[in-house]
């Protein structure tokens, strides 16, 4: 188990654990994920970490097949600027890999943000917090979960 299957687990919220083996030369973890499991890359998110203006970090999920504007994100949040957060401080804030940042479980809690393209499917599949392994959930339980707020934060 991991903390984000067990934060979704402890508030009894209905998920299904997909895993897959991880292949390090693929190019795109989220990618992957929807190749391997056959799912569509639009139900597919992954996580992204950006700085704010102010130092603090943001989280963005997204479809895998999608760019992040950082002018929205930060608008978003409230904020002036984005910018991608550092690996290091990623892993270091999340408790996750890149390639396995979860939007649950998360060691600090960030402000979350989740495209509005999410409520257009029933679940959506998010990292489980490991490379090769995807949670899928309903999008309005994954913002119960994260206290997250939806937004079109697209490109």
């Amino acid at each position: 188990m991991t903390p984000a299957i067990n934060a979704a687990k402890q508030k009894k919220i209905a998920y299904k654990v997909h895993q897959y083996t991880h292949d390090p030369a693929h190019d795109s973890y989220g990618r992957e994920a929807a190749e391997k499991l056959g799912i569509a890359d639009e139900r597919v998110y992954k996580t992204l970490v950006v700085e704010l203006d102010q130092g603090n970090l943001a989280v963005a999920v997204i479809p895998v097949a999608s760019m992040l504007s950082m002018k929205l994100i930060a608008k978003a949040a409230g904020a002036k600027k984005a910018a991608m957060a550092e690996k290091g401080l990623v892993e270091k804030t999340t408790g996750y890999v890149l390639g396995g940042v979860s939007p649950l479980g998360q060691k600090k809690r960030l402000l979350t943000v989740i495209d509005s393209s999410a409520k257009d499917w029933p679940t959506i599949f998010v990292s489980a917090g490991r490379r090769g392994l995807e949670i899928e959930l309903n999008p309005h339980d994954l913002v119960a979960l994260t206290s997250a707020t939806f937004a079109e934060i697209l490109q």
